[in-house]
């Protein structure tokens, strides 16, 4: 392990920077509640914005488009349910909305908005923030925050292990018990290297939730 790395305090931190609408960035995020169970890590979530990190790209398929078109409304629900009812609302949204999205399927966004916020106990009234830029503006601050750790050509999710950041990583499948938690310990163990940046490969299977 390099002399430069803390031994102790920030070894059990993440944070996590998300889109709703990302079926890779869900099943990320799932690796994550597992790792808690099996080591002792703390994790602060953050929402990103697909829709505003492809903002001016028009050579997008007209398919992407539309997609990133629906993607403007759970981020903005989410950040203004956290300016108005506190941060803790983030993940809450965040679970309910995944759920119904990628477990279940549902793709009325309209819809998933307004089960998400009666199921978390927040006043129906908040769904009108995702078709309002009133919230932009903390949107982008928060999504600016994970962009320049990692650069623009990248996409969701961004994690930070103990203050290392990286686009990734990208899952297709959720890592359960032990072998969550022996994936977090490799992550971190590549996050103390500082001249590390990336491994790749193309993907050759979509997301699986269950």
């Amino acid at each position: 392990m390099p002399e430069s790395l803390p031994t102790e305090a920030t070894t059990n931190k993440a944070d996590f920077w998300f889109d709703p609408m990302c079926p890779f960035a869900w099943v990320t995020s799932r690796w994550i509640g597992e790792v808690e169970d099996v080591r002792d890590i703390s994790t602060e979530w953050h929402v990103m914005s697909l829709a505003m990190l492809n903002e001016g790209r028009e050579e997008l398929p007209e398919e992407y488009k539309a997609f990133l078109t629906k993607a403007w409304a759970p981020v903005r629900v989410i950040t203004a349910a956290a300016q108005q009812h506190g941060t803790g609302y983030v993940k809450a949204l965040y679970d309910a909305m995944g759920t119904k999205i990628h477990n279940e399927g549902n793709q009325d966004i309209a819809e998933v908005i307004s089960k998400s916020l009666a199921e978390v106990g927040l006043p129906a009234e908040l769904a009108a923030a995702g078709q309002s830029d009133e919230f932009d503006a903390r949107l982008r601050t928060s999504h600016e925050a994970g962009i320049s750790l990692v650069g623009q050509d990248v996409g969701t999710p961004i994690v930070s292990f103990n203050g290392t950041t990286f686009f990734g990583p990208v899952l297709t499948r959720i890592p359960r018990g032990e072998e969550a938690g022996r994936l977090w310990d490799a992550s971190v163990t590549l996050a103390s290297f500082p001249y590390f940046f990336e491994i790749k490969r193309s993907r050759t299977e979509d997301p699986v939730f269950s």
